[in-house]
């Protein structure tokens, strides 16, 4: 017993001496409390989603319309024209996109074709169903507004009735059922006092129209990613160039305290060979591990490749950077523990902050302009463009060269202070 004990009394002590080991263990996972209470507690926990709004119909009601998504709190809405917007959204930038098409004044967002489309980014569904029914309810509303004293959604309704009696180009079935549904609007529209009475009428009297929407997938291809796989798999990368990282950082330690980089600086071996030849480990590894994932994401999970030299140039821009990385986190701390409470406690935040555990459209929006800090980001953000966002070279330039940036700055800074260790 005196003997477990004694045990357990050199333990403590040697933590309590080494100060960055004794962070690790008590300190940091009280910042870590701190910040998910920051996220998840008080005030309102979720950031609104960020659209842009493409006002293609010029009209009153598409004004109204658009006065009216801009009331929601969980919108963020910036004008933009069409190719402004897909842009946005295919850069990861924005959710999606509200395109309001000509005749949706004429038609009041309802009838025989799409008025509104909505173009969303495929690697965000769970957001999807949320911004249809946030677009109808602007519907409805600004249908109340155009209904009100001083509208002029009366004669709209008028003409609209009047349009689909001439018009030649509808099926009987089809013709009678939008007939009916606005006739009965106008003769119910003295007795709409809400918005939800607006949607029961009309929907009792037509057989439930609804506002007709059409949805396209922001990517390169029109269906965007055939799978789940091919959204999530760019993070799985990341995870193991993390993994990748600490191995070797953590190695470096171990051969400093073993003596084993002692003995090679006393070789007839420069400590620049020294640092590439480590260096140049970690990236094969690295290079290997990714390779290993795509094979299995391609061959098994159906994960297709949009464009092989853009995806090989994001995976070796990615590697370099964390190879950097790995030779900057082995240096803060003397010790196992110290470097490895270190390594992990930085690269887990630029993963929820990068999009690697928390997707960023869950986050507040102080995060997200956090997340531009994080290299992970930018790597997910450049395998994403060449397996399935259809990147042009343009495109890609930004991540990449962030990412070398990164790797760069974070190897020749972890080189100098791991030669002033040694003085």
């Amino acid at each position: 017993m005196k003997a477990i004990v004694a045990i357990a009394r050199k333990d403590l002590r040697i933590l309590a001496r080494d100060r960055a080991g004794f962070f690790w263990v008590l300190g940091w996972p009280f910042l870590m409390a701190l910040f998910f209470g920051s996220i998840m507690g008080g005030g309102d926990t979720q950031s609104p989603m960020k659209i842009a709004l493409v006002d293609r119909d010029r009209s009153d009601y598409s004004r109204a319309f658009g006065e009216q998504l801009r009331k929601s709190e969980a919108l963020e809405v910036v004008d933009a024209p069409l190719d402004s917007a897909l842009t946005l959204v295919r850069r990861g930038r924005l959710v999606g996109y509200v395109s309001l098409l000509p005749g949706m004044g004429q038609s009041l967002g309802f009838g025989d074709s799409s008025t509104i489309e909505l173009g969303l980014d495929p690697s965000r569904r769970a957001e999807a169903g949320y911004l249809k029914g946030l677009v109808t309810q602007a519907l409805f509303q600004s249908m109340q507004g155009a209904f009100g004293q001083g509208g002029t959604g009366r004669a709209s309704v008028r003409e609209r009735i009047a349009g689909l009696e001439s018009d030649s180009t509808l099926a009987e079935g089809r013709r009678a059922n939008l007939t009916s549904f606005f006739t009965n609007l106008d003769r119910f529209l003295s007795s709409l006092d809400t918005v939800n009475t607006a949607g029961s009428a009309a929907g009792d009297s037509s057989g439930a129209m609804g506002a007709n929407l059409k949805v396209v997938a922001v990517a390169e291809q029109g269906d965007g990613p055939r799978s789940a796989f091919e959204v999530t798999f760019p993070a799985g990368i990341l995870w193991a160039l993390v993994g990748v990282c600490m191995s070797f950082a953590i190695s470096i330690v171990h051969e400093r305290l073993t003596g084993t980089y002692l003995r090679l600086r006393l070789a007839p071996i420069s400590r620049t060979d020294i640092l590439a030849g480590k260096g140049l480990a970690a990236f094969l590894a690295a290079l290997f591990a990714t390779g290993l994932l795509l094979a299995f994401g391609a061959t098994a999970l159906g994960v297709r490749v949009s464009s092989v030299p853009k995806l090989a140039v994001a995976v070796l821009s990615a590697a370099f950077c964390f190879v950097g990385l790995m030779m900057l986190i082995s240096t803060l701390g003397r010790t196992h523990q110290a470097v490895a409470g270190a390594g992990w406690a930085l690269l887990l935040v630029m993963s929820m902050t990068g999009g690697g555990m928390i997707p960023l459209i869950a986050m507040p929006p102080w995060m997200q302009t956090v997340s531009n800090f994080s290299p992970v980001k930018w790597g997910i953000l450049a395998v994403e463009g060449a397996i399935w966002r259809g990147f042009s070279w343009n495109e890609m330039l930004l991540p990449v060269s962030i990412l070398l940036a990164v790797g760069t700055l974070a190897f020749l800074v972890g080189a100098r202070a791991l030669r002033r260790t040694e003085a």
